[in-house]
């Protein structure tokens, strides 16, 4: 028999919740606040959308932040391979980069969307937009054996055995329904309607939501002359990040200045990696710009260049060892006359050019806020949520997907995976 199923949130996982639901034969309604359908979808990854990563399965697992064991059944239902089979097969060829990160041939996020909603139509879903829920509705369930039993147990053995019956939308509109699945996103990005409504219906429904903090998120950072490299972008180099002498973290790959500090994805991973009791605290960063090279063989490089640029000014000297946006920078925190003849710089000035190549430093000033922020770390408590099934284990019928859910990964591609396989196992479950 055919079942009533709202979906509400029409983000990545409500998209494919209420695909799935409607795949096997199901009346589903999906209903989205704005005005248009995957808001935030349109501008990851810069608007091209990385919308997964082509690694092993057991890597999905490993680049999950939080509660990566919850998503064994989403994982292995709905893995990475499957995600792209599902867009090719609507339309939407794909493509591998660096770091097995996939995004559209096209290179465009609307792509993804269009493909979504191309399969949407081809379930008949009801899609309705503008339409803005205020509430959950459910009932007790009346079992008289088990209220007996329970009569029995102590009032804090006790949980309220209730059941969905539909949802109240902000105009007082009640809609019935036998399930409802909830994938409201988080707080990040607020612009495009994640302003955590989800937690609200949640909580309202006796469930627990974590602590919430922005996270992939870039950071302040005190020094003015990063000012100066707004838009430069370095890559092959590392990072290490810490609190006092103690490491928190460190990391190779690419890293971008902007005009309050710093972003790039080693930047938005040291975010998500770092406790968050340290995280508003000044730290110290330190950028190694060439760390293929020892301080030994740096040095030698260096002198290599000098030699060759012996009669010219130190300023002129180091245009192959640097962007050329960076050499005021350098020059100026090494401290050397810009103008100094290079067979006249000592020792003790090369160490000094030679650390800041290897130990660039950068006071950390604390994190950017959700308007920046590509996830939300927190959300609904995952103990409370069956894992097989996305079900809520306090409300018959009620599922929950995506990251309203207490679930965040690294960035490449793995946040929206998460999205795509809660939202599968949400709406199939759902479906049964």
């Amino acid at each position: 028999m055919s079942k009533k199923i709202i979906v509400v949130g029409g983000g990545a996982a409500g998209m494919l919740a209420a695909y799935f639901a409607a795949a096997a034969g199901n009346k589903v309604t999906l209903l989205e606040k704005n005005e248009k359908l995957g808001k935030k979808i349109y501008i990851t990854g810069k608007g091209r959308c990385n919308l997964t990563n082509a690694c092993d399965v057991e890597e999905l697992f490993f680049n999950v932040k939080s509660n990566s064991k919850f998503l064994y059944s989403a994982f292995y239902g709905f893995d990475n391979s499957r995600v792209i089979d599902f867009f090719e097969s609507h339309g939407m060829p794909v493509k591998v980069e660096r770091g097995n990160r996939v995004f559209p041939v096209s290179d465009k996020s609307s792509d993804v969307i269009f493909a979504l909603q191309k399969a949407l139509k081809e379930k008949n879903v009801e899609v309705l937009l503008h339409t803005e829920v205020s509430k959950l509705c459910y009932e007790k369930i009346t079992d008289t054996k088990a209220d007996e039993e329970a009569s029995d147990k102590k009032p804090s053995d006790k949980k309220p055995e209730l059941k969905i019956t539909g949802v109240i939308l902000k105009d007082g509109t009640k809609m019935d329904a036998d399930a409802v699945i909830v994938a409201t996103g988080g707080l990040s990005y607020p612009s495009t309607g994640s302003t955590g409504d989800g937690y609200k219906m949640a909580e309202d429904a006796g469930h627990t939501v974590t602590e919430c903090t922005p996270s992939l998120v870039p950071f302040n950072v005190k020094e003015e002359w990063v000012k100066s490299l707004q838009g430069l972008s370095l890559k092959n180099t590392a990072i290490s990040i810490y609190s006092g002498k103690k490491k928190l973290y460190e990391d190779f790959g690419e890293m971008l200045f902007t005009h309050f500090g710093v972003s790039g994805p080693m930047i938005l991973s040291a975010s998500a990696s770092i406790k968050q009791s340290l995280i508003k605290q000044p730290l110290d960063m330190y950028i190694d710009l060439k760390p293929a090279l020892t301080q030994e063989a740096l040095d030698k490089r260096i002198l290599r260049e000098f030699e060759e640029a012996k009669n010219k000014q130190f300023k002129n000297s180091i245009n192959k060892l640097l962007p050329a946006k960076m050499i005021p920078v350098i020059i100026e925190l090494s401290g050397i006359d810009p103008d100094k003849k290079v067979n006249e710089i000592s020792k003790e000035e090369r160490n000094r050019l030679l650390m800041l190549f290897k130990e660039l430093p950068v006071t950390l000033n604390g994190p950017r806020g959700y308007n920046e922020a590509i996830i939300t770390k927190g959300g609904i408590k995952v103990k409370e949520i069956n894992p097989s099934t996305m079900e809520s284990k306090l409300v018959n019928g009620l599922y929950f997907a995506g990251e309203v859910l207490d679930l965040d990964a690294y960035t490449g591609g793995f946040n929206l995976q998460i999205a795509w396989s809660t939202g599968y196992l949400a709406g199939t479950s759902a479906a049964v």
